[in-house]
């Protein structure tokens, strides 16, 4: 009697588990927003493959154990308002802001979502952090450190060029940064002895007419912002700059290589793959608050021999040892 009222006692059980396990919430899936600056994924390589790349490196896969949700502003303000509203509306657990262009609309998005940043030149400048060690609320994410970089830039624009001395900045004013860097240019510029004039754009159909501008206002060089709508549009500059016999200063290898003549910049596509370790630890319990904006260590200088050549550039044997890579 006992050993059969024991096998009931297991069968029954056994029998509970099942409904057991039915009766419980699935676990739910994580929604991620990413709010980007460009028109469509395409624009945005190889910043958007390099970002799920690096989601996938930790073991996510879209649809399967997190829910990727994009939106693409095509570098108009208002659209990265709306948009980015439409994210927060969906609810999203981590909110991804790509660039300069998109990521200051995040303070006046939401104040709840944890936010993460990336490619991002200034983070406290743009009031998105307290400071890079304590970001302070609920916005934390990875800096490039793209507005630190601009003396370098014009010094080693002014060591390949010879007798330069005025250079052209293209200022996309529809970018909140532009300010700072405006007035990052104008300060390195009179430490250099060169002078800086701005011309400004807020579409790429201005793009054209600016250049026009350069080279009535008799400019020698041209450098640009670190925005979207200079990454996005920088097989247009560089064309535009060398028809004008403009040096062109990049910011950036993606930037650099339809055919600038130099790049100073970071390795923004490691950032991007980068930022997805952020993200997993906000998922798996991190608040923005305790996490340090973190930044670049390695920095890349790249010439363009092909397009020295075209200007009629010889560039010093002293500056071709220090590059990084030279495309010849």
């Amino acid at each position: 009697m006992r050993r059969r009222k024991f096998i009931t006692l297991i069968g029954g059980v056994a029998a509970t588990w099942p409904l057991a396990a039915r009766g419980q919430p699935a676990k739910k899936m994580p929604k991620v927003g990413v709010l980007w600056h460009a028109g469509s994924a395409e624009q945005e390589t190889p910043f958007f493959g390099s970002l799920l790349q690096g989601f996938k490196s930790l073991g996510y896969v879209d649809g399967q154990n997190i829910k990727f949700v994009h939106r693409f502003p095509n570098e108009i303000p208002e659209r990265f308002k709306s948009m980015g509203a439409e994210l927060v509306s969906l609810e999203i657990d981590v909110l991804v802001v790509v660039g300069n262009n998109a990521a200051p609309y995040a303070n006046n998005l939401t104040t709840t979502i944890p936010v993460v940043f990336t490619l991002v030149g200034d983070p406290v400048g743009l009031k998105l952090v307290a400071s890079l060690a304590r970001p302070g609320g609920n916005i934390t994410g990875l800096a490039n450190f793209t507005a630190e970089l601009i003396p370098k830039r014009l010094e080693l624009l002014k060591d390949i060029v010879p007798g330069l001395s005025r250079v052209a900045l293209l200022a996309n004013m529809n970018a909140k940064i532009t300010g700072l860097y405006i007035n990052l240019f104008q300060a390195a510029a009179a430490q250099l002895g060169l002078t800086i004039q701005t011309f400004e754009v807020r579409s790429p159909d201005e793009l054209e007419a600016a250049f026009d501008a350069m080279a009535k206002a008799g400019m020698q060089a041209l450098t640009t912002n670190a925005d979207g709508l200079s990454f996005t549009h920088a097989a247009v500059i560089a064309k535009l700059a060398l028809a004008r016999h403009l040096s062109l200063a990049a910011f950036s290898r993606e930037s650099f290589e339809p055919g600038a003549l130099l790049s100073y910049g970071v390795d923004n596509i490691a950032i991007c793959r980068r930022t997805a370790i952020y993200v997993d630890k906000i998922l798996k319990g991190a608040t923005p608050a305790e996490l340090p904006v973190e930044q670049p260590t390695k920095f890349q200088f790249l010439i363009n021999l092909k397009t020295a050549n075209a200007l009629g550039i010889n560039v010093p044997p002293t500056l071709l040892s220090r590059a990084d890579e030279v495309i010849e």
